[in-house]
């Protein structure tokens, strides 16, 4: 008889506590509170809400921000090459353009294009060899840029390929032309582009 009731409680949802054992009760109670988990159903719209709709909106603040500094970093770029590049052919045509008259002025004004040991470097030589050199044989120069590429450029620092052309007059002599292509290394200082290193390639 025990056992019937046993299987009464556990099966009909009705039955009175008051009725059955304790422990029927408590066999009871276990059952009600078992079928009340199963029952309870997930709320899609708490979770929509709580968790999905939060970590969506954290994703696209971090896309809209890294596009932003994507935009920003070209744009950043796309400047440095451009002023860069015009920096190195006016650079180079002021660096390899003189005449015997005012061969002192011209170089000692193209120094105002450098920067470093350049800097250095140039100014030796103009006064050791090419200012000298122009007035005893009466040398001019004349230098073009025929096209110039950048080859790599940052917010602060380029590398900038040059083609010249230059024209070359000894005294009474027939002018020549010469052809030849510089590697310029540039970097920005004080707000403008000066080479730093040219290498002949």
């Amino acid at each position: 008889m025990t056992t019937q009731t046993s299987v009464d409680a556990a099966t009909d949802p009705q039955v009175d506590s008051a009725t059955a054992d304790p422990d029927e009760g408590d066999a009871v109670e276990v059952i009600r509170v078992h079928r009340g988990q199963r029952g309870r159903r997930i709320s899609w719209r708490r979770v929509l809400v709580y968790g999905v709709l939060p970590i969506l909106t954290l994703l696209l603040t971090a896309g809209a921000g890294y596009a932003k500094w994507m935009y920003g970093s070209a744009q950043a770029s796309s400047a440095a090459r451009t002023e860069s590049m015009q920096a190195a052919k006016d650079s180079a045509v002021a660096m390899l353009s003189y005449k015997s008259d005012t061969v002192e002025q011209d170089l000692t004004k193209a120094r105002d294009h450098l920067t470093g040991n350049l800097k250095d470097s140039y100014a030796s030589l103009i006064h050791d060899v090419v200012i000298p050199g122009s007035r005893a044989k009466q040398i001019s120069t004349a230098a073009t840029v025929a096209a110039a590429a950048s080859v790599s450029a940052s917010e602060n620092h380029a590398f900038v390929l040059v083609f010249v052309n230059q024209t070359i007059t000894i005294g009474n002599s027939a002018p020549t032309n010469t052809a030849s292509s510089v590697r310029m290394t540039l970097d920005k200082r004080d707000g403008r582009w000066l080479v730093s290193q040219f290498d002949p390639v």
